[in-house]
């Protein structure tokens, strides 16, 4: 008899070996899993001891050929881990208790619209990896409310408790807010409303800010994919302060209040009221005072684009957000019967279209507004045929109603001048196509030179490497500003162009009865804001000592002034010639830089007087500033340009020989490092520094630069030129945009 001993793992190897089923290669795939926190929670397990738990949850280690199925253990990104897995495993694992869902990494690639993805925010490193994303930081999102039984506010075990110095309340009721979501109040003058979200507004905004991941999330079966905000585990907590998308000044600073009351530390602020004096704007005021508490107000430019001078939000304490694209189109194609094809966008792409040619009919010929609009339709005219209408007045979405109850069967959405290049992606109710102005014309021009138009619609669902990108929106409000001095505004812009996020209700044509995971693409400003609200906090995670200053000079002075395919980026708004700064800022965000600036320009809140005592008298100065002491009449005041802001705007005459001076102080935040000066001249001006070396050897360190302007006679009354400098070293570049204007 022959005998054979095993140890007690070998044998159970081998036992599983014998009653596993043969299994080919192309049959095993890597899938996410993810399950619940360990007893205690991951922090009480070393690295071993979690990938043990997570290795209890598959069928064995191995697989046949002896390759490990462990890929990955997960601490931080996630709860859970990487393996080599069949389907049929995964099902099995299904009854294993902890077990949440596994999915296939490819479904990863579309987060939050894919937006931290086109930043450069990864699971696997860098700036989310550092701060923990985001964890323990809490963003106050003054808004319309929030939805708060949507996924993207659960907490899923992932986020932990709030931090100790958390005073706020849910009133919600008990058993409704969690670890994610710590928080949520309403603000009306003499009622007492509830802050359960109206319109979807606060509730898409606070997902984009530090949403919970939500996979396979989609529009419409579009750019499927984790949605996720830009501070996954930082808190929420949401202050409904306008009802139906509008709401008064009192009830804002109520908000506001209730927010620095409770302890947030991060504001994001997806609403304005166009440009008014700072002492008129209830958000600058209370923002002013919000930096004194060591919080980040991050506040949107608003949607007044692309004419100038229409920004919201200006004061310099504030964080201005101006929007952006990414390179993610939802396309689709529209065929003239000319053979010619114009890509445009749509999140409605019903598999059951035909892409049959249709007679085209374009009601606007006539000149009538109304008929530009589709707002009035005669069934005789667009029964059975694409129609085209002009985007403005009312929404698309209520154009293409009208279009499909008067028969039509589809509709081409043009824009006009105003809206350039920027387009769409919304669920319509019909097979519909937006484009630009540019491929607008060429549509009429076909129409009105053809005897019998026709066109096709072709979808062509999600698709990246769009270019220009990232661009900028022709929606977003432009500089210069009426009202604060001359800084330039938008501080930055981020993505704010057909943006994923969490919607309180199914949207599209055809519901199929989800109440739950519902999502919605949406455009503006309001956008963009929650997008730097989360990088913000992430970065305040990382550096805790830094003031709300250093968190938007590292940002801004890190910032991207080049798209994707290394061009200056570009205006929607202005056939994509190269943006200007009272459009962009210093550019578009650039989170992972910001983490590590090197140097950063640092403002305290009482710095801002002398600046204010040149706008204001002592009275208004006061009411800003709350400080009793304050006589305008003993300060000496400075212009803008001479606040040590990380931009640079100024206004010179055109008379050579003009000069004005202004002081810059750098503070150190980064290793010893020797950085030289190097200044790209706007027109019109020589610009000579005192120095253009500084050494820094230690953290913390300051130390000043003046830079002396001088006009050279070139320039012309009226004319804006930019230029910049950069002061750099071996490992950081540190850019502030220059901006000099001529009268």
């Amino acid at each position: 008899m022959l005998v054979v001993l095993f140890s007690s793992n070998s044998y159970l190897r081998l036992i599983q070996c014998q009653l596993m089923p043969i299994v080919s290669d192309d049959q095993i795939k890597t899938y996410i899993v993810f399950v619940e926190e360990p007893i205690g929670g991951a922090n009480l397990l070393n690295d071993e001891e979690l990938a043990n738990f997570h290795r209890s949850f598959l069928p064995n280690n191995s697989l046949g050929s002896g390759k490990e199925r462990m890929i990955y253990s997960y601490r931080h990104a996630i709860s859970g881990f990487a393996a080599l897995l069949t389907a049929d495993e995964v099902l099995a694992m299904e009854t294993k208790p902890g077990f949440l869902f596994a999915r296939l990494p490819e479904e990863v690639r579309a987060q939050t619209t894919y937006t931290p993805q086109f930043m450069g925010l990864s699971e696997g490193g860098g700036l989310w990896w550092s701060s923990q994303y985001g964890e323990g930081i809490i963003i106050g999102v003054i808004d319309t409310g929030i939805t708060p039984t949507h996924p993207s506010f659960q907490s899923f075990n992932a986020v932990p408790a709030p931090p100790v110095n958390w005073f706020g309340n849910c009133a919600f009721g008990p058993n409704v807010c969690n670890n994610k979501l710590i928080g949520a109040m309403a603000f009306q003058s003499g009622k007492n409303p509830s802050p359960l979200d109206d319109t979807g507004h606060g509730t898409h905004c606070a997902s984009i800010a530090a949403g919970s991941p939500v996979y396979d999330a989609g529009v419409l079966n579009q750019a499927r994919g984790m949605a996720v905000g830009t501070a996954p585990r930082a808190h929420i907590s949401a202050y409904k302060v306008l009802f139906g998308g509008s709401g008064w000044d009192d009830d804002i600073l109520a908000g506001i209040d209730q927010a620095i009351r409770d302890g947030v530390n991060v504001l994001s602020m997806s609403l304005g009221s166009g440009p008014k004096h700072l002492y008129d704007s209830g958000i600058a005021v209370s923002s002013f005072y919000a930096i004194t508490q060591g919080i980040v107000p991050c506040v949107a430019a608003g949607n007044d684009g692309p004419t100038a001078s229409v920004i919201s939000n200006d004061a310099p304490w504030i964080f201005t957000i101006g929007a952006s694209s990414t390179d993610r189109r939802i396309k689709v194609t529209v065929t003239l019967g000319n053979g010619m094809e114009i890509d445009g966008e749509s999140a409605y792409q019903p598999d059951t279209h035909n892409a049959i040619d249709l007679e085209l009919v374009f009601p606007g010929a006539s000149g009538r507004d109304s008929d530009l609009q589709c707002s009035s339709l005669n069934p005789t005219d667009v029964k059975g045929k694409i129609v085209l209408c002009v985007v403005g007045t009312f929404s698309s979405i209520v154009k293409g109603r009208i279009v499909k109850a008067a028969g039509g069967e589809g509709m081409i959405m043009m824009n006009t001048v105003k809206y350039g290049f920027t387009t769409s992606a919304e669920p319509h109710v019909l097979p519909a196509a937006h484009i630009s102005n540019v491929d607008a014309r060429k549509i009429v021009a076909y129409v009105q030179t053809t005897r019998n138009p026709t066109a096709s619609i072709v979808f062509k669902g999600t698709q990246f490497g769009a270019s220009p990108a990232p661009s900028i929106a022709y929606f977003s409000s432009r500089g210069p500003s009426q009202y604060n001095g001359g800084f330039i505004k938008p501080d930055i812009v981020a993505p704010g162009v057909n943006i994923l996020a969490a919607w309180p209700v199914e949207v599209g044509p055809n519901p199929t009865g989800n109440t739950t995971s519902t999502f919605n693409f949406l455009s503006g400003t309001s956008m963009a804001t929650p997008h730097v609200a989360g990088i913000a906090a992430d970065l305040k995670k990382n550096h805790p000592d830094w003031s709300p200053a250093m968190i938007k000079s590292a940002i801004m002075t890190t910032a991207f002034t080049e798209d994707l395919d290394g061009n200056p980026i570009a205006d929607d708004a202005f056939l994509y010639r190269p943006a200007s700064y009272f459009a962009m800022g210093a550019g578009h965000v650039n989170p992972e830089g910001a983490n590590d600036p090197g140097l950063v320009y640092d403002i305290q809140p009482l710095d801002y007087i002398p600046y204010l005592c040149g706008m204001y008298s002592t009275r208004i100065v006061k009411a800003i500033v709350r400080q009793q002491w304050i006589d305008c009449y003993t300060i000496q005041s400075i212009t803008a340009a001479e606040l040590n802001y990380p931009s640079i705007s100024m206004t010179m005459p055109v008379s050579a020989g003009s000069a004005f001076v202004i002081t810059r102080t750098l503070t150190n935040v980064g290793p010893a490092e020797v950085y030289n000066l190097r200044i790209q001249l706007p027109d019109g001006v020589d610009i000579r520094a005192d120095t253009y070396s500084l050494t820094f050897l230690a953290l913390n360190e300051q130390q000043s630069f003046r830079l002396q302007f001088t006009s050279n006679g070139y320039a012309q009354s009226g004319q804006v030129s930019e230029g910049y400098l950069i002061w750099a070293s071996a490992s950081h570049v540190v850019k502030s945009p220059i901006s000099v204007t001529y009268y």
